[in-house]
C-alpha cells in the first residue's frame, strides 16, 4: 500500500505483521503510532467497527498484542493540510509543562510521574490530550507507552516505559501479581472491618446510558482488593489504605461501596450526602491518590516510588482532624 504525498487517500487495506519490540503494545496504541497524523477517536471508531481486524479477528482497543499477530489496517482518508498551519491535534504547551513538572524519577527504562487529578492519562471519548499525549510531544524521539492506568480524578504514582522491552516485562510483573502498588482513599463512615480481604468479581463491561459502569456480580472478572484503616474520623468518615492483587477498572471504588463504605466524592459509585459534607470540608474532586509502588527487576534491583498526599487532600485531612469548635491551634 502507498499513500501519495498531500494526504490523498490510502490505495489499499494494509496487512501488518506485530514484531518483538511491539509486543505487549495495545491495539489502539500500535494504530496510532502506525497511523500517525490520524486522531485517536478515529482510530476507536476503526476498531469497534470492526474495519481493522487482528488474526482475521474482531478485537477491542485495549487488546494486548503479541509477536506474530497479523493486523488487517482498512484504507483511510487523509484529510489534505497546509503544513505551515497550526495543527488542530496540537498538544498544548501548558498541558506539556504540567505534566513534564509531574515526573518524580526517571531511569533508562521508566518514567514515575505524580500525576495531577483532572487529567486524563490517555485521550479518547471526547478528551483530546492526556498525560500520555504530553508526554509524547515533549519527547517525540521516543517510544514511550503507559505501563498502567489511573481513572481521571485519581491522582499519584503513573509508571510509562521507555522502551517496548520495559513494557514487556512490567506487564508480566502485573498479571504475575510482582508489583505492589498502594492506594489511599478517604471512605464513608467508620471502617470496623479491620484488614479486610474482599473478593469480589466485577463486571466490567456494562453501559449505563453510554457510560462504563462497573458492578460487583458475580460471573465477572477476579478481582481482589486489601483494606486496611490508617486514620478514623469518628462516624463521619476513615482514611483507609488499599492494595490490589488485581487491577480492574473502578475496583478500589466498586468494591469500597459494595461493603457499605464509599470513596469520598466518588460521584459514580458513592453517597450523595456523604459527598455533600465532604465538599463542605473542601473536597472538590473524589478521594483516591496512588501514593507508592514498588518491584523488583527480574535480573536484580529494587525498585521503588513514592507519592505525598497533594495539597488538596491533605487540606481535606487538616479539616476533617479539626477539634470541635474551631481549628487548633
Amino acid at each position: 500500500m502507498s499513500e501519495q504525498a498531500g494526504g490523498r487517500p490510502l490505495e489499499a487495506v494494509r496487512h501488518v505483521e506485530v514484531g518483538e519490540e511491539q509486543a505487549g503494545l495495545r491495539l489502539d496504541n500500535f494504530l496510532v503510532k502506525l497511523l500517525g497524523s490520524v486522531p485517536r477517536t478515529r482510530v476507536f471508531r476503526l476498531v469497534r467497527k470492526g474495519e481493522v481486524r487482528v488474526n482475521g479477528k474482531r478485537a477491542s482497543p485495549e487488546l494486548r498484542l503479541q509477536p506474530g499477530d497479523k493486523i488487517r489496517v482498512p484504507p483511510i482518508r487523509l484529510e489534505m493540510t497546509d503544513p505551515d498551519a497550526p495543527a488542530v491535534s496540537r498538544v498544548p504547551k501548558a498541558l506539556i509543562e504540567t505534566v513534564r513538572n509531574a515526573i518524580l524519577t526517571e531511569d533508562d527504562r521508566l518514567i514515575v510521574l505524580n500525576k495531577p487529578a483532572g487529567i486524563a492519562v490517555h485521550g479518547g471519548s471526547g478528551i483530546s490530550f492526556g498525560i500520555i499525549e504530553a508526554l509524547r510531544a515533549g519527547r517525540p524521539d521516543e517510544e514511550l507507552e503507559l505501563v498502567h492506568r489511573l481513572d481521571r480524578d485519581t491522582s499519584g504514582c503513573l509508571l510509562v516505559a521507555r522502551k517496548p522491552s520495559a513494557l514487556r516485562v512490567l506487564h508480566a510483573m502485573m498479571r504475575d501479581g510482582q508489583m505492589e502498588k498502594g492506594y489511599l482513599a478517604l471512605v464513608k463512615g467508620q471502617w470496623n472491618l479491620g484488614r479486610k480481604r474482599i473478593d469480589v468479581p466485577l463486571r466490567t463491561d456494562l453501559r449505563v446510558g453510554g457510560e462504563r459502569t462497573v458492578r460487583a456480580q458475580a460471573g465477572g472478572k477476579e478481582a481482589v482488593s486489601h483494606f486496611a484503616p490508617v486514620q478514623f474520623f469518628g462516624s463521619k468518615a476513615t482514611l483507609v489504605e488499599v492494595a490490589l492483587d488485581t487491577g480492574r477498572t473502578h475496583q478500589i471504588r466498586v468494591h469500597a461501596a459494595h461493603v457499605g463504605h464509599p470513596v469520598a466524592g466518588d460521584e459514580k459509585y458513592g453517597d450523595e450526602a456523604f459527598n455533600a459534607r465532604m465538599k463542605a470540608k473542601g473536597l472538590n474532586r473524589m478521594f483516591l491518590h496512588s501514593h507508592r509502588i514498588s518491584f523488583d527487576w527480574p535480573r536484580g534491583g529494587n525498585f521503588a516510588a513514592s507519592a505525598p498526599l497533594p495539597p488538596d487532600l491533605g487540606n481535606v485531612i487538616d479539616a476533617m482532624a479539626e477539634p470541635r469548635g474551631g481549628r487548633r491551634r
